[in-house]
């Protein structure tokens, strides 16, 4: 294939994918036709708080903004967190909402993009842009110096991004390796507003690990795509502005539960079930001369987490993805509102939704708009039944969003690998099960299938393989046990 041709063959592996899982890749015509007559929202937030220096951190490509972040420091610190009214424009039960409740995701590939939302709303109009004026819900959260949230509070208001940071350049200056943000030049305040923002991160942080949050390695792979040629598999690893707004995104998001539950109420939960694979957590800490008690318990595992992490930095990553893959994935409920909540077992929260991200996920789209009903009394817009319904749509369209975004990652992989069949690596595996083995390279970072001598092979087992064959178009990279 010329490499010239990468870009546009991933973009149509990527629609099939779309199709192939039940997810639809194009905009239906009512739809585009409802976006062209939509008109601005005519409701204005009573509350202005336009003059607090508000800010974005995201990554350097991203247009969607969902949040904006600020601290107001006192006795008190008080974290507020913004996010945006996508609600104000996509009402329920119109066709640009039934397209987000079919898909209920934004799927992102290294070729295309397929939005939850037309770009010209969850990039421009529903978007917290650099120096616009946009209506938003607010999450009003009161953090002590031990990390605790101790008051917290929802409501609308007016808000203005003074500056789109990014998480690269954040953490280079937090880290002192780089430069103040260009951001900072126009908004001197903004420096003293991050470093604000950097502790109460911290003591946030802290707080969870207390209570038993899971540390994992989070590096992710990204296939980069120049002049339309797949040329490198780039390691993209957290740094201090990731966790800074993963820190204040869990927060926001269980101060929104609470809010929920607490005026009465249902919501859609976010939960990570107690992992049924315990057992093989069991082994693989033994492997590491560590023992861990018989039923699942989250503060012995981050325990084991963060003395592997100090002895063996090294292969930190390999042990971090075999639990994680062991754990389970995350899924969505339903909650009354005088219900028991499962809780995220890796977050160690008893109390979480999704709120943050309304442009790119149809549940906190959800949550928003039963949030608005709360702030104002009124009756919730989803009875518990239709949330329960709503709830297990989402966790399938989720799965099936993941299943084209490996699958792409995976063509991209394939395409780059393609020049190195019957080279060998040292891996690990990642999955094994009736319907295969899988591992995934140290170095590189590419995930594939065993197809000979599988037998016997486990989660985070260590094993030498050989590349056998690539297949772009089906997202095969097919590897032999040595």
């Amino acid at each position: 294939m010329n490499p010239r041709d990468h870009i546009s063959a991933l973009a149509e592996i990527a629609r099939r994918a779309m199709v192939k899982y039940g997810l639809q890749p194009d905009w239906p015509p009512e739809a585009e036709a409802e976006l062209r007559k939509l008109s601005s929202s005519s409701a204005k937030s009573s509350r202005d708080l336009r003059d607090l220096p508000w800010s974005s951190i995201d990554n350097d490509e991203s247009r969607d903004l969902d949040q904006l972040e600020v601290c107001i420091n006192g006795p008190s610190p008080r974290l507020l967190v913004a996010i945006a009214d996508v609600d104000a424009l996509v009402r329920r039960g119109t066709a640009l909402d039934a397209h987000a409740r079919a898909n209920t995701t934004s799927v992102y590939t290294p070729a295309r993009i397929f939005p939850m939302l037309p770009p010209e709303l969850s990039t421009d109009r529903t978007s917290l842009n650099e120096h616009e004026d946009r209506d938003a819900i607010i999450v009003d959260m009161t953090v002590a110096s031990d990390g605790v949230v101790s008051h917290s509070d929802v409501y609308p208001a007016r808000v203005r991004n003074r500056a789109k940071l990014t998480y690269d350049g954040v953490a280079a200056w937090l880290e002192g390796t780089g430069p103040a943000p260009a951001g900072f030049e126009a908004e001197p305040e903004l420096a003293t507003q991050v470093t604000l923002q950097d502790r109460l991160a911290s003591q946030l942080r802290a707080r969870r690990q207390e209570q038993g949050a899971l540390d994992f390695d989070r590096t992710e792979v990204k296939p980069i795509v120049t002049d339309g040629a797949v040329t490198e598999l780039r390691a993209v690893e957290p740094n201090r502005a990731r966790d800074l707004i993963e820190s204040f995104m869990v927060a926001a998001n269980a101060a929104t539960a609470s809010f929920l539950s607490g005026r009465g109420y249902p919501s859609i939960r976010r939960i990570v079930r107690s992992p049924e694979r315990w057992p093989r957590i069991i082994d693989l800490a033994a492997q590491h001369g560590a023992k861990l008690p018989e039923t699942p318990d989250a503060h012995a595992l981050e325990a084991f987490l963060k003395d592997q992490r100090a002895r063996s930095p090294e292969e930190f990553a390999d042990l971090s993805l075999s639990v994680i893959k062991l754990l389970g994935r995350g899924e969505y409920v339903a909650e009354p509102p005088d219900g028991p909540s499962e809780g995220h077992f890796a977050l160690a929260v008893t109390n979480y939704t999704h709120s943050t991200a309304p442009n790119r996920r149809f549940p906190d789209l959800v949550t928003q708009r039963l949030l608005k009903a709360a702030v104002t009394n009124a009756p919730a817009p989803y009875p518990v039944g239709e949330l329960a319904t709503l709830a297990a749509h989402c966790t399938k369209q989720e799965d099936a969003a993941n299943k084209v975004e490996r699958l792409v990652r995976k063509a991209a992989a394939a395409l780059w690998m393609s020049g190195r069949i019957g080279d060998e690596f040292d891996a690990i595996v990642t999955g094994a099960s009736t319907k295969g083995t899988w591992v995934r390279l140290r170095n590189p970072p590419v995930e594939g299938r065993v197809e000979r001598g599988q037998e016997g092979l486990d989660v985070g087992d260590r094993v030498r393989v050989r590349l056998l064959s690539t297949d772009p178009e089906q997202g095969f990279i097919d590897f032999a046990r040595v």
